[in-house]
């Protein structure tokens, strides 16, 4: 696509992302995504279902978006050959976010966990592009950053979105299995991190949902002792993580070449 088409799919999909996702929280009348598919998205539907206020967390992705897509847009940006290599995997990300929401609506669960792990998978795919070039002055920050964010969130949505499947459609989720997806996202995201500039918002990301996971296993429904304990072990992991990634900031492992740095 040409570099201005570009800007405009951009900044169109992610006003798109922005409008779909205000729907579907019910601000304009229509059902929560917390209420709707029979409430298995709720924040104590299952083992590794976050507490509310981890939700919080989608006004900051939503708003580090919207400042990525309107940078973007500016001509000085138009002709950006490392925006333009990951612009059609960043309009499918945006693209997804919405469509997952118009799912969980539509009450298909196990479509749900379809189209979080294919914008997880885009994500990453995004985060291996970006780990080829050195991003060019503040775009580390603008641009960067806001996908990170939005990766490490979904890491973590990825994991509790099936757990709610699994434990609504298939078995009651038990604590050795809740105990596996918490590893895998844990795994998962670190990885990520150490790959895309701007990885300390990967990793902060899912340990902010970790965090939350472990708030409502000991303080809500369905509790326990044992999944909290990992959870916040995750956390803590996670937020060093993001700590090593700030301080060190040039360890990044790019694709295709063992450790490099980005200075």
């Amino acid at each position: 696509m040409s570099p201005r088409v570009r800007q405009i799919l951009v900044l169109l999909s992610a006003i798109l992302a922005v409008v779909v996702s205000t729907i579907g929280s019910g601000a304009f009348g229509g059902t929560p995504i917390a209420e709707a598919s029979g409430g298995a998205l709720s924040d104590d539907a299952t083992l590794l279902a976050p507490a509310g206020p981890a939700f919080s967390i989608w006004s900051l992705i939503y708003g580090a978006l919207i400042v990525l897509a309107i940078v973007q847009a500016l001509p000085r940006n138009r002709d950006d050959d490392r925006l333009n290599r990951v612009a059609g995997w960043t309009i499918l990300a945006l693209l997804l976010n919405p469509a997952w929401i118009l799912v969980v609506q539509a009450g298909v669960l196990w479509l749900t966990v379809a189209v979080i792990a294919a914008l997880a998978a885009v994500l990453i795919r995004i985060a291996l592009l970006l780990s080829a070039e050195q991003p060019r002055g503040a775009q580390k920050w603008w641009h960067d950053l806001p996908l990170a964010l939005y990766a490490g969130w979904v890491i973590a949505a990825t994991a509790a979105n099936t757990a709610a499947f699994v434990d609504a459609e298939i078995t009651e989720v038990t604590v050795a299995y809740a105990l596996v997806l918490l590893v895998v996202a844990t795994f998962l995201s670190t990885l990520v991190a150490m790959v895309q500039p701007g990885g300390a918002g990967v990793a902060a990301a899912t340990a902010w949902g970790a965090a939350w996971i472990a708030y409502g296993r000991l303080t809500g429904d369905p509790e326990s002792t044992v999944v909290a304990v990992a959870a916040v072990i995750a956390a803590v992991w996670l937020a060093g993580v993001a700590v090593l990634r700030l301080v060190r900031p040039h360890i990044v492992v790019r694709s295709g070449s063992p450790a490099t740095s980005t200075r």
